[in-house]
């Protein structure tokens, strides 16, 4: 039997950390490891068009499995587009082993042909990043770096030389037990016990909720039951903590819509649930606040603290709920219901004047449909931009939907890639991208990677020829839009010119025959749907101090949009408040 070269073993170490594919593009330095995945049935190549694609989907499979994924880039300009991608998993939290090839190892530091030092170039957007100079080196290297992307949830990256690579491997290692699934944090006692003080002295709670409450709905409605509070949530909490919530009072934030900004500014004490929510302009100063995550840094970066806390959310809401006394009065609670309510029946006013009869289409009338025709499982990615603004406001989570963008790192094209990752870890699952049109274009090669691995994933291309966030940007600073018009293509013909299912909606009584038919088919598809570019969002609460890096406008042709069946959710909890 012929002895491994390092590339193999390479590839049987991802293998055996629950690695199933390796998005990338092939290149010289890089040849060994493909022809080592080549020859290993537990590895599959996904050959894209852009390497920041291939960093996007894995970032995306990640957080769609909660399994470690793999990227690859070859030596120099190869690896360096992975740089987005991998800056996008990183601050999600998602578990992603980045491999960078590189340059002969006899030539590093001489200035070679697409010479760069990968090792030093994602130190920021990793928590490991090292050179494997020495074949010796590789199996306890990249056993640290698959430790450190699941352990600490984030990227790790290997460069790689690629005539190390084809080396032979040394004595097959001891299997060393690798790290794959990540553990409970629970507080330590003297924290539990000062919660528990914080809340039985307060008359006034509010719940504020990020990603890190996945999995602890059930945790987080049993303690709001008891303490009577309301639960506001930020984008990223959306679709763990909205659904089937008897307390729910809507997001905050820039694209916050509802009673959350004042549930969060009118209690006595706010406990901040798993979330890095960065914008600081919408958080109080003048009430007390209790933060816990799961990651200490964290803690009381984007606030002032009364008691921090380092714990899941889960395990630390279990400890919590037994021990805290039953607030008997919802008035706080109460109020906050209806005056959500109430903020929501204002702005669906706009939405429902003659939105079905509106040309160019309402981008919101476009996201209400798709909300509607979705499949109750599917996987929605999200372009950043107005996209996040429809898909915040329109689509509808149930505990089962997934809705996956560039939240935290704010990318532009991200939506289109993600769905490839998604797609891949369950090819009868329906993915959607909701895909802004200057997203779509700026990665718009790797349509053809759908059709390649005919992944059925369905494109509704928001198409208002502009880019409509920088366009309001550039209202809020009282600068004429210059730069931001896209002149675009019938997409939809790029579509069906690439193999793919593509239709054009430029009236709204097309668009739900046009979403049924793309649905139905069974491959890849896109619907280029023509909206208004005049159609834009503000929150519900604004100030000076919340413009910055971000779009605010109190121009007239900003509409108030809608909020889709978010109106009927806050109707319905509402028949939870007591007649007086």
């Amino acid at each position: 039997m012929a002895k491994q070269n390092v590339a193999e073993q390479f590839v049987d170490i991802l293998a055996r950390a629950g690695v199933r594919r390796l998005y990338g593009v092939v290149g010289d330095s890089l040849n060994p490891v493909v022809d080592a995945v080549r020859r290993n049935s537990a590895v599959d190549w996904v050959h894209v068009r852009h390497e920041e694609t291939a960093a996007f989907a894995a970032g995306a499979e990640a957080q769609i499995t909660g399994r470690l994924t793999a990227c690859a880039g070859s030596s120099g300009p190869g690896n360096l587009h992975l740089i987005n991608g991998l800056y996008d998993a990183h601050r999600s939290m998602a578990p992603v082993l980045a491999l960078a090839s590189h340059i002969p190892s006899g030539e590093i530091g001489l200035g070679y042909f697409q010479e760069t030092h990968p090792d030093q170039l994602f130190r920021e957007c990793s928590h490991y990043s090292e050179l494997i100079s020495n074949p010796r080196q590789m199996p306890r290297l990249l056993q640290t770096a698959v430790q450190h992307a699941i352990g600490r949830g984030g990227v790790s990256v290997v460069a790689l030389p690629g005539d190390i690579a084809a080396q032979p491997a040394p004595d097959k290692p001891v299997e060393t037990a690798l790290v794959t699934d990540r553990p409970t944090v629970r507080p330590g006692d003297a924290e539990i016990d000062k919660l528990v003080e914080l809340i039985d002295r307060a008359e006034r709670i509010t719940l504020f909720c990020g990603s890190g409450t996945a999995g602890a709905h059930a945790e987080v409605m049993e303690f709001a039951a008891k303490i009577k509070s309301p639960v506001g949530h930020a984008l990223r909490g959306k679709e763990w903590i909205q659904y089937d919530n008897p307390y729910d009072v809507g997001m905050s934030g820039l694209l916050g819509y509802g009673a959350a900004y004042e549930a969060t500014h009118q209690c006595d004490l706010l406990i901040l649930l798993g979330t890095d929510f960065p914008y600081n302009a919408f958080l109080p100063d003048d009430v007390t606040i209790a933060q816990v995550d799961v990651r200490p840094e964290r803690l009381g970066r984007r606030s002032r603290l009364d008691l921090a806390v380092w714990g899941d959310v889960k395990e630390t809401l279990r400890c919590l709920v037994p021990r805290v006394r039953t607030k008997e009065s919802r008035r706080f609670l109460d109020k906050m219901l209806k005056k959500h309510a109430e903020a929501l029946e204002g702005v669906v006013k706009a939405y429902t004047r003659k939105v079905d009869r509106h040309v160019p289409i309402h981008p919101e009338y476009v996201a209400s449909v798709l909300d509607e025709l979705a499949d109750d499982e599917a996987v929605f990615t999200v372009d950043t931009g107005m996209c996040n603004v429809w898909a915040a406001r329109y689509l509808t989570p149930n505990g089962r939907r997934r809705i996956i963008g560039s939240f935290s790192h704010g990318s532009m094209a991200n939506a289109l890639p993600m769905a490839i990752g998604a797609q891949l870890t369950d090819r009868g699952r329906q993915v959607v991208s909701m895909s802004g049109d200057g997203g779509f274009a700026m990665l718009m090669g790797d349509f053809l990677t759908l059709v390649q691995y005919d992944l059925p994933v369905k494109v509704v291309l928001f198409n208002n020829s502009s880019l409509g966030m920088v366009e309001l940007e550039m209202l809020v600073a009282g600068l004429p839009s210059y730069g931001t018009a896209n002149k675009n293509p019938d997409f939809a013909a790029v579509a069906r010119a690439c193999g793919a299912y593509g239709i054009r909606v430029e009236k709204p009584r097309q668009l739900a025959g046009a979403l049924k038919d793309a649905f139905k088919h069974k491959g890849p598809a896109l619907v280029d749907v023509v909206t208004d570019p005049n159609a834009l969002s503000i929150p519900p609460r604004i100030s000076a101090d919340m413009v910055t890096g971000f779009a605010l406008s109190a121009s007239k042709i900003v509409l108030d949009g809608g909020v889709g069946r978010m109106l009927q959710m806050a109707r319905s909890n509402l028949r939870n408040v007591p007649r007086p």
